[in-house]
């Protein structure tokens, strides 16, 4: 499998916009659109499927939590239930504007608080597990952890990403911030490179853990975000053409 790079795309409410999408579809593979629950108006959705697509990038949807205020990365207490009607409400909105370009969806891919509730609770991920069976369509998540386990053992077919702007936890799972946090290109190349050759990284801790790395993301609201794609651009395509 090639390794790609994604990011998260049309976070924003009308007028009220962050992060540099227009920029970043010029280095990555694949997006994951918000459907409308942490941030992403219709109009919204529409422009971003329609920059995708122009842009030769997949969409993959990217469900999260009701609440804007918070975007989506603060965790709230959500029955399985609850969290597969909100992951069908959220891939079926985003569907429909795909629908209409005739474009298929691509992946599901969590959000925030969200994604990180899913890693650590198999329960919960059974849910996400239910709409990417509904689609067809494979998940991105963290190896080794909830995301994977079920995925694995339901047949969903798993993309095992790599956080090159966040910090693990011992267990593999990642820290999510409420804001995003400034990173040297340095250290992230350096991040990067020692996961796809290595396949290790240091948590928070610094203890070694293992990593798989399919996916490579990168957050659109770092405020040096498309110098860090262009970076993992180059070593991604690097490491193509030596393996």
């Amino acid at each position: 499998m090639s390794i790609t790079l994604n990011s998260d795309m049309g976070e924003a409410f009308g007028i009220h916009t962050f992060g540099n999408d227009t920029a970043l579809l010029d280095y990555v593979d694949t997006i994951n659109v918000a459907c409308g629950m942490h941030s992403g108006d219709p109009s919204t959705i529409a422009h971003t499927v329609t920059a995708a697509l122009d842009a030769d990038v997949t969409v993959g949807a990217h469900p999260g939590l009701p609440d804007p205020v918070g975007f989506g990365r603060r965790e709230m207490m959500l029955t399985a239930d609850e969290i597969r009607d909100l992951i069908r409400y959220q891939v079926g909105a985003l569907t429909a504007f795909l629908d209409a370009v005739g474009a298929p969806l691509h992946h599901i891919k969590p959000h925030g608080a969200l994604y990180g509730m899913l890693s650590r609770s198999e329960e919960l991920m059974e849910s996400a597990c239910d709409v990417a069976e509904q689609y067809g369509v494979p998940i991105l998540g963290l190896p080794h952890t909830a995301h994977q386990r079920v995925a694995d053992r339901r047949g969903v077919e798993f993309v095992a990403e790599f956080y090159v702007d966040l910090d693990y936890n011992d267990d593999g799972t990642i820290i999510v911030n409420r804001t995003a946090a400034p990173h040297d290109l340095v250290h992230i190349e350096a991040k990067a490179r020692r996961a796809l050759v290595d396949g290790k990284t240091i948590s928070i801790h610094g203890t070694e853990i293992d990593v798989t790395v399919e996916s490579l993301c990168i957050h659109s609201d770092l405020h040096n975000a498309p110098d860090v794609a262009a970076r993992l651009r180059t070593m991604v395509d690097q490491h193509a053409g030596n393996t």
